[in-house]
């Protein structure tokens, strides 16, 4: 891998040819994940993949756009004053953001260039976009004076159980591995269940992305994120308990 593209060449493979080889070699859905981001994202994801082929980019390259997208979008919620325009614009370019997020994943899979560095930067822009996004909106909030100071409490507590739940997602994958158990990002034996990427829709990433469309309309943005927030923290403390009770199943302490 050198740099953003691929050997610094691009392929002549036609643009529908490398969707078809996509379709292929995708992995299985995360048996936990939502809605969006299993029929919606992955599949934008797909088609950002086969132009970041053709295009001769490489995964790295890939991941870099995305957070170029979504930290773009940050600085905007802070600059500028809460409106329809600001938060149409934020909700585009933060899912934009995530469609390539998915789509750096796809490329390593489809051009065998996976790599442990190519993992930490991902899960390293993710961990600092989980936690950037609700401290982005509260400083924006407070530096243009558009909410009661109580309300900042809501995104300064999003930032902690934010973080706090993607780092237990990514330690109890780890310690998973280590007892060889099943990867949490294994779907289990059948079809995946509609009803359960429906139910955990409160927690997608792109459902946070898209309440931003409201942001003109700010009481009932305000309503929707703290809603969002509240669903997010009762996912986590439900999802710690589980983790825990299972991984004192391995053994060790009582």
């Amino acid at each position: 891998m050198t740099g953003g593209t691929l050997d610094g060449a691009t392929t002549r493979e036609t643009y529908g040819s490398v969707l078809r080889r996509l379709a292929a070699a995708q992995k299985p859905a995360a048996r936990s994940a939502p809605a969006y981001s299993r029929f919606v994202n992955r599949r934008l994801g797909r088609y950002l993949t086969a132009w970041a082929y053709r295009a001769g980019l490489t995964p790295n390259g890939v991941t870099a756009i995305s957070a170029a997208w979504t930290f773009a979008a940050l600085i905007l919620l802070v600059v500028f004053p809460p409106s329809w325009l600001l938060g149409i614009g934020v909700a585009l370019m933060l899912l934009i953001g995530y469609a390539f997020d998915s789509a750096d994943g796809q490329l390593s899979r489809l051009t065998g260039r996976s790599s442990p560095a190519g993992e930490w930067l991902d899960h390293m822009v993710d961990a600092t976009k989980v936690v950037s996004m609700p401290l982005a909106l509260g400083l924006g909030l407070y530096l243009h004076d558009a909410v009661p100071v109580a309300w900042l409490l809501v995104p300064l507590f999003s930032a902690v159980i934010s973080s706090v739940l993607f780092f237990g997602m990514i330690l109890t994958e780890q310690l998973r591995r280590q007892h060889g158990r099943v990867s949490l990002a294994a779907d289990a034996p059948g079809r995946p269940s509609w009803m359960r990427a429906v139910l955990v829709l409160p927690m997608d990433y792109g459902v946070l992305c898209l309440s931003f469309v409201l942001l003109g309309w700010l009481p009932g943005f305000l309503v929707l994120y703290t809603l969002i927030v509240l669903a997010t923290t009762l996912f986590l403390f439900a999802a710690a308990v589980t983790w825990f009770r299972e991984l004192r199943s391995e053994g060790g302490r009582p």
